[in-house]
């Protein structure tokens, strides 16, 4: 049974920083392609970080680059986003997700969300102003 479970979620002021983590069981993080989304309300969920399973390239959409930084302990089973320099636009729910169709594009940014296999429940993510 695959289970992910995200923590490190809380309320943050503006320029602070927060380390979200996903513990994962029942599925080796050094296989698949991994994924941090978030969720703001009334938005989509948008894929934020993701690490490939071909090659571990890590991507970042564009509005984190040079402040997130997601990283995966295969010892520990367990992936971690690092996010610093927070803005209020960072505020959402933030899930880990694990994708494992063996049909593998470039550029995991790209996959839906709807191609995901696996979900935590997600961490909420404030950002004071």
């Amino acid at each position: 049974q695959v289970q992910l479970v995200e923590s490190g979620g809380g309320l943050v002021q503006f320029g602070g920083s927060l380390t979200l983590s996903c513990a994962a069981s029942g599925v080796p993080l050094d296989h698949y392609t991994w994924a941090w989304f978030r969720q703001a309300p009334g938005k989509g969920r948008e894929a934020v970080s993701c690490i490939s399973g071909t090659d571990a390239m890590t991507y970042y959409e564009d509005s984190v680059k040079g402040r997130f930084t997601m990283t995966i302990d295969n010892a520990k089973n367990t992936m971690h986003l690092q996010m610093n320099s927070l803005k209020p636009e960072d505020a959402a729910v933030y899930y880990c997700a694990v994708y494992t169709s063996d049909y593998l594009p470039p550029n995991c940014l790209t996959y839906e969300a709807s191609e995901y296999s696996y979900w935590g429940v997600g961490t909420q993510v404030t950002v004071s102003s």
